[in-house]
């Protein structure tokens, strides 16, 4: 089916898309060009909405706004922006009514006409997705970069030809309750995260399975072998499986051993490059890559890996290099948007930062974020909704020695930056990696990071 076939498909049906944002409003003017019934709903008011309101209603669009946009949904075909959960109740109660509740990625699983590779995981999604698409891009393949990263690709299906291949990082939300196939699927990693908008952990964990659960034996999995998780994904995986690992040996996958990387097979090792090449600091990194260079097997030559590896400089908001004044160094990890991923980042440096932490609460424990800080920071600064609990797990930790880490609770994030510049001393590091989400002061963690990186080339 073709992408103006599935429009059509729906043309005479009322349609309801929740959520006008990044994601949506390419699908919303799709389907008002073609003609259709569409209701767009979004938790801003009208104000807030701005010029954009009027622009959608131009098109055609009818719009409901405001802390009550969800009431009433009863639309023949719903499409939920991913940060709203297939089980909240307004949905629930519009699905036992008939409607059929789907999503753009969704959509465009079904459509998409070149072989996809998917991932997901909790730390590493972003990275992992985009080292893909450089590889691929390395060897003479046409890419297109989407998902929760890049941009929507649904309006792009009618350029997507066959020999391309879509690259896509898929978060838990997006993933939840989604029914998808990808020709190749990888999950990194497996922490808590995102336990304010799931069930349960166990929910979080399930989610990730949609990934995998409709692939055939001719698709590919390839999983995290020293991942706790990695059995219970395995026992239901319907593809071939493949593993990634930088401390045990596999039959079939890519690990690191001996300071070097190989592909193996059996009892065949290619070897790929040496692991001190890589130009991106970080254990973390080094995984990274090893799934990526899993995932692109048969498709990307040795060569091609190193030649990437030694040159890409990785993704922005992931232990950027801000700039360097008066010898003090500036290090944007807005990324670290969960305490795994701050413990990620603080063991790649080489060096006891001064680390900017804190924000929205997720409610997730952060025990060994606390032990973490007292091992390997230098000093603390904290601001947020969870300045407090970040605080409290540092002074419950057996590491804790109160001469030795200061930890101070600033009233907001700019004078929490402003607080660590004027404490860093030459030769210092100053790391913002929050541990927490940013929403209780920023829609998301690259406007966090890109205040962090304006702040920060204000100094003087």
């Amino acid at each position: 089916m073709t992408l103006q076939q599935y429009v059509d498909s729906i043309k005479g049906k009322r349609i309801a898309v929740i959520g006008i944002g990044v994601s949506n409003t390419p699908l919303i003017e799709l389907l008002c060009r073609n003609g259709c019934d569409v209701t767009a709903c979004d938790r801003r008011s009208p104000e807030q909405m701005g010029a954009e309101k009027v622009r959608l209603e131009s098109l055609g669009a009818k719009l409901r706004l405001g802390p009550r946009y969800l009431e009433g949904l009863d639309e023949d075909v719903i499409f939920r922006t991913p940060g709203l959960m297939p089980f909240e109740p307004h949905l629930e109660a519009a699905k036992k009514q008939g409607s059929l509740l789907t999503s753009e990625m969704e959509v465009f699983f079904s459509l998409c006409p070149c072989r996809v590779i998917a991932v997901t995981g909790s730390d590493g999604k972003t990275t992992t997705t985009t080292i893909i698409s450089e590889l691929l891009r390395a060897a003479g393949y046409r890419v297109h970069l989407g998902g929760n990263i890049g941009h929507p690709l649904l309006c792009e299906v009618p350029e997507i030809r066959e020999t391309d291949f879509a690259v896509l990082e898929l978060s838990s939300f997006q993933l939840h309750s989604m029914h998808c196939r990808p020709d190749v699927a990888v999950i990194t990693n497996i922490s808590p995260n995102h336990l304010d908008k799931h069930k349960d952990y166990q929910d979080y964990i399930d989610a990730k399975r949609a990934i995998y659960e409709n692939q055939r034996p001719g698709d590919k999995l390839v999983l995290n072998y020293d991942d706790a998780h990695t059995p219970y994904y395995l026992s239901s995986a319907k593809g071939r499986v493949a593993y990634f690992s930088d401390r045990s040996q596999v039959d079939t996958g890519t690990v690191a051993d001996g300071g070097m990387i190989y592909r193996v097979d059996g009892t065949a090792r290619e070897p790929v490059m040496a692991t001190e090449e890589i130009r991106l600091p970080g254990e973390h990194n080094l995984l990274n890559y090893l799934a990526a260079f899993e995932a692109v097997r048969g498709l990307v030559s040795p060569d091609i890996c190193r030649e990437v590896a030694m040159r890409f400089g990785g993704v922005a908001h992931r232990l950027e290099h801000v700039r360097e004044l008066h010898g003090v160094t500036y290090i944007n990890d807005s990324i670290g948007s969960s305490p795994t991923r701050t413990i990620a980042g603080l063991r790649a440096l080489k060096s006891k930062p001064i680390v900017i932490a804190g924000g929205y609460d997720k409610h997730i424990a952060f025990d060994g974020l606390g032990d973490e800080l007292c091992l390997r920071a230098k000093r603390v600064f904290l601001t947020g909704d969870t300045a407090q609990k970040i605080a409290d797990a540092i002074c419950a930790s057996p590491h804790y020695d109160k001469s030795g880490l200061q930890v101070e609770m600033v009233s907001d994030f700019d004078a929490a930056v402003h607080a660590a510049a004027a404490s860093a001393r030459d030769g210092d590091i100053v790391l913002l990696s929050p541990a927490c989400a940013s929403f209780d002061h920023f829609k998301n963690f690259e406007e966090r990071g890109e205040r962090f990186k304006k702040l920060v080339m204000e100094l003087v």
